[in-house]
């Protein structure tokens, strides 16, 4: 910038500050992939398998720890847990599922399992998620291990045995 007496002075730009970073609450299952990826661009606190990372409302999310869709539950479901992170899924029958219901219950895990045919699909995929959000964020502060199946009609405990 030039001023009267024909000196030129420094500008001065400001960086912008660096975004703060988010803190992820929430992770959704492959099997939710679509919803995920529609949930994720609205919200920073969520997170999916193979999810690079966002710019969300001033924060910045970080890549997602489980980079590969295919990755086994076995595998995922300790490392989501030890984040402290809630699980969204969908599986219908999960009370049917020993092998998943005691990984969720060895790696002290929260679940919810998006539930029947009101599911399938992204569209009733999310009209389930949001018409249960104020229930699912509310077990944020429940203890783990759990596993919660969601409907729109209804958020109900299953019991690990």
């Amino acid at each position: 910038m030039v001023n009267d007496d024909h000196r030129f002075e420094p500008v001065i730009v400001h960086a912008p500050h660096a975004p703060k970073p988010a803190a992820v609450r929430f992770y959704f299952d492959a099997d939710v992939l679509g919803l995920a990826k529609v949930v994720a661009r609205l919200r920073a606190d969520v997170t999916y398998p193979g999810d690079p990372g966002a710019f969300i409302r001033k924060r910045q999310r970080p890549a997602c720890p489980i980079t590969d869709t295919a990755t086994d539950d076995v595998d995922w479901i300790p490392e989501v847990a030890s984040r402290g992170w809630l699980i969204i899924t969908r599986d219908s029958r999960i009370q049917h599922h020993p092998a998943e219901i005691e990984a969720v219950r060895s790696a002290t895990a929260r679940m919810v399992a998006l539930d029947g045919k009101e599911a399938i699909g992204d569209w009733n995929q999310l009209e389930v998620l949001m018409s249960q959000w104020r229930g699912i964020e509310s077990l944020l502060g429940e203890p783990a291990p759990f596993i919660y199946r969601a409907t729109r009609t209804r958020l109900r405990a299953i019991p690990l045995g």
